[in-house]
């Protein structure tokens, strides 16, 4: 006996963009999560290049400067943070409130990214803005083309 699944479009579209992710960081040699990171979510990124750079940005609304750590060892781009919740801050008592609806995420967040051969390290921007963390990453001299001229 076969058993009726009630169609789901929205499941449809959550698994389409799992694999969108998954061909994304294929590209990007995406390096393991730390548990760290599995305890908490992971951090939705856009990445998009042009002939002098790599261009990587996050939303992440709520977060200050001060709470978003970004760091690259051995070609790894690790990109972490937190997102606390306004009880914590308040110091008022979240078990007071009922809530009706909570979609927001609280907590850690992490994304580690191995970045190309080509991206200059020393040259890598950070700026935070209305809820949007833009890296720029410039691409080095060296892996940029260049024309030879025929003698």
């Amino acid at each position: 006996m076969s058993t009726l699944v009630r169609w789901n479009p929205t499941r449809d579209l959550i698994n389409m963009r799992n694999e969108m992710d998954r061909l994304m960081e294929g590209f990007f040699n995406v390096t393991p999560q730390s548990p760290v990171a599995k305890e908490g979510w992971g951090l939705a990124l856009d990445i998009a290049e042009n002939e002098d750079r790599y261009l990587v940005t996050a939303v992440v609304p709520g977060v200050t400067p001060e709470d978003i750590d970004v760091t690259v060892e051995d070609g790894v781009l690790t990109i972490r943070g937190e997102v606390k919740k306004e009880f914590e801050e308040s110091g008022e008592e979240e078990h007071s409130w009922r809530f009706h609806i909570r979609e927001r995420r609280f907590g850690q967040f992490q994304r580690s990214l191995r970045l190309p051969n080509d991206v200059d390290l020393d040259g890598i921007q950070a700026r935070h803005e209305n809820g949007l963390l833009t890296l720029v990453l410039p691409k080095s001299e060296a892996a940029k083309p260049r024309r030879i001229s025929i003698q």
